[in-house]
């Protein structure tokens, strides 16, 4: 499996090769206005109580936290939609570790602000064996600290590349939860929180370092390494 870095490196290669400057300027802007705003500063850090939830499923099945915590350690990825490249790359990477996971007894879900029809999507497009829930308004987003409202400019950009983000999560709130990845040990307590304004960069292990130790390591072995 190749490095999860590399992979969005080229999906951002293979972008600035399409799409015209001026383009890629609004999206470049819009993350810089929301560094400049300190929103990774107000992320749900290391050693919190995370909130306990109850979402659907891609099947309308309600999934408890409690229950889930109850079976072993959580990790939680949010992603922001089945239209963004980089996330779903990251899905599938999930997908590859997931039995590895799971071999460490902890277990995996991913959340999105996505409606439930959409996350089915995903589930199925991508062939994930974990749930894929959804966090209608990114409630739950919000109080891990991830939330935020996309600025006019870009959606604008947005509507003009047909990506309909109210259609697909089924409000007008133009809310979006910062990428993000959480490890909670099983009383609910985070062990490692990670999340990036910069959507381009990868959760958990960024630019191929242990974040514990900054030893070098593939996606596979940091993960592998924090649920020891």
């Amino acid at each position: 499996m190749s490095k999860l870095q590399d992979q969005l490196d080229q999906i951002t290669a293979n972008t600035r090769n399409l799409v015209q400057p001026e383009r890629l300027e609004i999206s470049e802007r819009a993350v810089a206005e929301l560094y400049a705003a300190g929103v990774e500063d107000r992320i749900l850090q290391v050693g919190s109580k995370a909130p306990e939830f109850a979402l659907p499923d891609a099947g309308g099945r309600m999934v408890r936290s409690s229950d889930l915590l109850a079976l072993g350690p959580l990790v939680i990825n949010f992603f922001r939609g089945r239209w963004c490249p980089y996330c779903v790359t990251e899905l599938e990477t999930w997908r590859d570790l997931y039995g590895a996971v799971r071999k460490r007894g902890a277990l995996l879900v991913g959340i999105s602000p996505q409606t439930v029809r959409q996350n089915d999507f995903t589930a199925v497009q991508h062939g994930l064996g974990f749930p894929v829930l959804t966090d209608a308004g990114c409630r739950l987003a919000a109080q891990f600290g991830l939330a935020y409202a996309v600025a006019p400019s870009q959606q604008q950009y947005y509507r003009s590349i047909l990506v309909n983000i109210p259609l697909v999560n089924g409000d007008a709130s133009w809310r979006l939860p910062l990428p993000a990845t959480y490890i909670l040990g099983r009383d609910g307590t985070v062990l490692f929180a990670d999340a990036h304004a910069g959507f381009t960069r990868m959760r958990i292990v960024h630019a191929n370092y242990c974040p514990r130790t900054g030893t070098p390591l593939d996606f596979g072995e940091g993960v592998q390494r924090l649920l020891t």
